[in-house]
């Protein structure tokens, strides 16, 4: 796996928790979190980190090509 796209808010595990245990397991793993959450402070309750790569929803299939090009090289 290359890249990790994953929600911030989901039920049951939040996407930084996921995160954190597939990069245990690959530590090179790049992720991409989304949200179509537009309160800052619920994603940074989750988020404790300002340097993360992240992706607001909705967005379009060429922004999302363009976010992981960015992100992979």
């Amino acid at each position: 796996i290359d890249l990790l796209l994953t929600d911030i808010i989901m039920p049951g595990i939040n996407g930084k928790e996921l995160a954190e245990q597939l990069v245990t397991l690959q530590p090179e793993l790049k992720v991409l979190y989304m949200s179509g959450y537009s309160d800052k402070q619920v994603i940074h309750k989750v988020m404790d980190n300002d340097n993360i790569t992240f992706l607001q929803k909705p967005f379009t299939p060429t922004t999302l090509h363009q976010k992981i090009r960015s992100i992979l090289g």
